[in-house]
């Protein structure tokens, strides 16, 4: 298991999350789509979450639209 630090802005926020993985690396879009799971996972409204066939970009666009901005992915 890998654990990656996400360091990103929350609503202008800094905030710091810790994530364990398989997998030896994290794209920046996969810890967006993490961290939309983490903030709006158990919301009543699924619009907020990406389609299963988003593209980096637009998963990226969707994190920004609803404040998750300045992802770093640290090791």
């Amino acid at each position: 298991m890998h654990t990656f630090t996400l360091e990103y802005l929350f609503n202008g926020e800094p905030r710091t999350q810790a994530f364990e993985f398989k997998e030896s690396q994290l794209s920046v879009h996969d810890a967006a789509m993490h961290l939309l799971q983490l903030h709006f996972g158990d919301s009543e409204n699924s619009l907020i979450m990406p389609t299963a066939d988003a593209t980096p970009e637009e998963i990226l666009a969707q994190a920004e639209l609803v404040g998750i901005t300045r992802i770093r992915v640290v090791d």
